[in-house]
Parts: C-alpha cells; structure tokens; sequence
C-alpha cells in the first residue's frame, strides 16, 4: 500500500512546550482523511510539518516518500490551503491565477478558471472585497490548479456559514473525485466531515489517538451497558476506551476484536461522532488530571 504522507515519533516543540510529540501515523494514497482534535491538540503543527514550513524537532515525517522541509522537488506535489485562507487581497482571482502560473511548475490555469466561473467568481474584483466563501474557494482553485498528489487544508470552513461550507465541501469531492488527489482536512464540524471523508485521523495532546479508514473503526467499536464492571474479560473486547459506572451499573465503550456475546450486556452501535467525542472526552480527562498531578 502506498502511503503518502508518514511521522514516525514526530515532535515539534515551541519554547518548553510540545506542541507535537511521539506523533506517528501512514496516510494511505486516494483517501479523503479527516483530522480532528480541540484546540491546541497539534493539528496546525502537523499540518505546517507536511507542507514543510516547520521542521520537526524529534522524530521525521516523509510526504510522498521524502522529507518536505526546503525539498522544493516535493512540495510541487502538495496543495495547500491554511486558516483564514491568507491570499494576497490587493490581487483579483484572475491576478492570482495568472501569478500561480509563474511560480509553479506544474500549473492549470484552465482548471482554476473553469471553476471560479461555474462558482460565479468575478474575476477582476479584489479578492478582499469578496464573501469568506468565495475567497475559500478561490484560495482551494488556486490549490488544485498545482494538481498536486496530496492537498492538506487546515480549518478551511471554520468561517463559513453552513451553506457556504457545504458549497465549499461538495466542490472539494468533486475535483478529488475526478484527480485522484489525496486529502487530510482539519476541521471541528464533526457533521460536514463525516459526510466527506473516508479516513479518520483522532489527534489529542500532540499525539495520534486513533487512525483508520472510517467504516472500518465504526465497525469494531461497541458501546456495553450491564452489570458493574470488576475489570474482568469480556469475550470480544479487545480493549476498554472509556469507561463511565454507578452503584451498579457500567457503560462502556469499548474495541472489539470479535462478536460479544455475553447475554449480560447490551451491545448498542456507535456514530462517528459518538465515537469521535468519545475519544476526545477521554483524552481530555487525562490531560487535565495529568496537569494537575492526579490520579485520573
């Protein structure tokens, strides 16, 4: 399987803090991946590692097999997109266009064209003077006009009123659907995601928390309710996420590695986001214990 973008124990640190530490993950090619953690988790961190704008402190990431910092070779082949979409404001789209084709090697100005026409994109008005929805999808044509073979956006709907961001996000499908470009999406908006991608990507305290293809990690998570929980076995479990008991009762939500059968606990199935929240909820709750010196 190829993967385009891998970290393997990547670390960034910002002064005496780690932003990003022991991250290790393998993106597969041809998958639209979600990444999804709160503030502060390290999602910018990554992101500005695979583009090449930071260099790692620990550890290595490799984006289409190579190291991306100062390696103009590799990023030729990465689209990017940041927060608050930062496009030059003073330029109309037509100015950028144009521009994009003398600084990139591998330019379709005729791609980037064609869909700032079919989005109504005027093309000689200063991009500063247009909605955040236009500007997005002016700075995501600008990004696939580099056709690149990975595309990272991070928060790029954050702004975007919902109909805006559902615009922004079925322009996005379709343009991966016709090239074939792979792509990790940053964002909070559980829902938006969850119609869009493919691959999840859980990041908590600087570290990978859960990574798979979508329908494959919703499978084999189970939510148990029964009888208070003394920490045996449980055939099937192959793992306890999270935990939550009363006087006599537990729920918990737990990997499994086959069916569970017990006829003392009720097996209910899990949403995304169910599990997404989940797993956020829990990392969380050690943080903060952690921080503070306590047991969790």
């Amino acid at each position: 399987m190829e993967h385009v973008l891998e970290a393997e124990g990547l670390g960034k640190r910002y002064g005496g803090r780690w932003a990003l530490r022991d991250c290790t993950l393998r993106l597969p090619a041809g998958r639209v991946a979600a990444l999804v953690g709160p503030n502060g988790a390290g999602k910018s961190t990554l992101l500005h590692l695979a583009v090449g704008l930071l260099r790692p402190d620990a550890g290595a990431v490799r984006v289409l097999g190579a190291g991306p910092y100062e390696n103009t070779g590799t990023l030729a082949d990465i689209g990017f997109v940041a927060q608050d979409t930062p496009i030059y404001r003073d330029f109309t789209a037509d100015d950028l266009v144009t521009m994009g084709g003398k600084v990139n090697r591998r330019w379709d100005a005729a791609l980037a064209r064609t869909r700032l026409a079919q989005l109504g994109i005027p093309p000689r008005t200063p991009v500063g003077k247009l909605s955040g929805g236009q500007r997005a999808q002016v700075a995501l044509a600008l990004a696939l006009a580099k056709r690149p073979r990975l595309l990272l956006l991070d928060e790029p709907v954050a702004s975007l009123d919902p109909l805006a961001r559902r615009e922004f996000l079925q322009s996005l499908m379709g343009s991966v659907a016709e090239s074939g470009t792979t792509v990790l999406l940053s964002s909070h908006i559980l829902a938006d995601l969850e119609r869009s991608c493919d691959f999840l990507v859980v990041l908590q305290g600087g570290r990978v928390q859960l990574a798979g293809v979508v329908d494959d990690i919703v499978a084999e998570h189970r939510q148990l309710v029964g009888p208070l929980h003394s920490g045996d076995a449980i055939a099937g479990v192959a793992g306890i996420v999270r935990a939550r008991h009363t006087d006599r009762q537990s729920t918990l939500l737990v990997r499994t590695d086959g069916p569970v059968q017990d006829p003392a606990w009720t097996v209910r199935e899990l949403t995304l986001e169910d599990l997404i929240l989940a797993y956020l909820a829990d990392g969380d709750t050690r943080a903060n214990h952690a921080a503070w010196g306590v047991a969790a």
